[in-house]
């Protein structure tokens, strides 16, 4: 599976911006995967965004960005979505997108832990500007 993320860029804090995940390489498509959202900024450890279930009815948010980024999917285009509203300058970063074998059985833990998933984009980067 071969993951591109686009969409980033620079916005002002406050504003929104929307980040896509195409994924290709397979027959099987992202509904067969977990599919999640990573972050990274300059000196930091990679931070768990936001992770959507296969099923596509269950998804997860860091607490950090719990009611502010939406994670969603459309099957027929093979491509997940971030969208990022009230944005801050302490989400600047490079966001990656991730696709793994889905063992979670719904637990938030799993979810959240980026050794769970298989697959990874090079990455696109967000800057907020104050």
């Amino acid at each position: 599976v071969q993951l591109v993320e686009s969409g980033g860029g620079l916005v002002q804090a406050g504003g929104s911006q929307r980040l896509s995940c195409a994924a290709s390489g397979r027959t099987v498509g992202i509904s067969d995967y977990a599919m999640g959202w990573f972050r990274q900024a300059p000196g930091k450890e990679r931070e768990f965004v936001a992770a959507m279930a296969w099923s596509g009815s269950v998804t997860y948010y860091g607490d950090s960005v719990k009611g502010r980024f939406t994670i969603s999917r459309d099957n027929a285009k093979n491509t997940v979505y971030l969208q990022m509203d009230s944005l801050k300058p302490e989400d600047a970063a490079v966001y990656y997108c991730a696709a793994g074998t889905d063992r979670g059985s719904w637990d938030p833990t799993y979810y959240r832990t980026d050794v769970n998933y298989q697959y990874w984009g090079q990455g696109t980067l967000v800057t907020v500007s104050s």
